[in-house]
């Protein structure tokens, strides 16, 4: 059996543009994505603290050491520039290998620079009988 864990999160981040006719995609400052663990192209969740909205997308990569978070394409329409959202990306991982897991957690300040990075092991807690 495989469980579906978070894997990587960026906490916070602030969107610094909405692009409705750019293609689809969150374009993500390069460095965001490589504290979190993050590929060009990879599959994210994306919820807006502001307003409840929850998408996926893909990401692209921006300009390095800019603190970009666009929201480009239709999901434009689920944000403003200003909210705080999370960037959730998503590992299925066999039960056997639980114990050798660990997620990354980013923190971001209000200008989408990192603040800080947490790391968490996921346990299987013994089943009571």
């Amino acid at each position: 059996m495989f469980r579906i864990l978070c894997r990587a999160k960026i906490h916070r981040a602030t969107v610094t543009e909405a692009n409705l006719n750019y293609e689809g995609s969150l374009t993500l400052d390069p460095l965001l994505m490589e504290v979190a663990g993050l590929s060009p192209f990879e599959q994210v969740h994306v919820l807006n603290l502001n307003n409840g909205e929850r998408f996926e997308t893909y990401l692209i990569e921006g300009e390095p050491e800019s603190g970009t978070v666009c929201v480009n394409g239709a999901a434009a329409r689920l944000v403003q520039v200003g909210d705080p959202i999370i960037v959730l990306a998503y590992a299925l991982v066999p039960e056997d290998k639980l114990h050798e897991f660990e997620a990354r957690v980013v923190f971001v300040d209000e200008n989408n620079r990192v603040v800080r990075i947490e790391k968490g092991k996921a346990l299987l807690r013994a089943r009571v009988k």
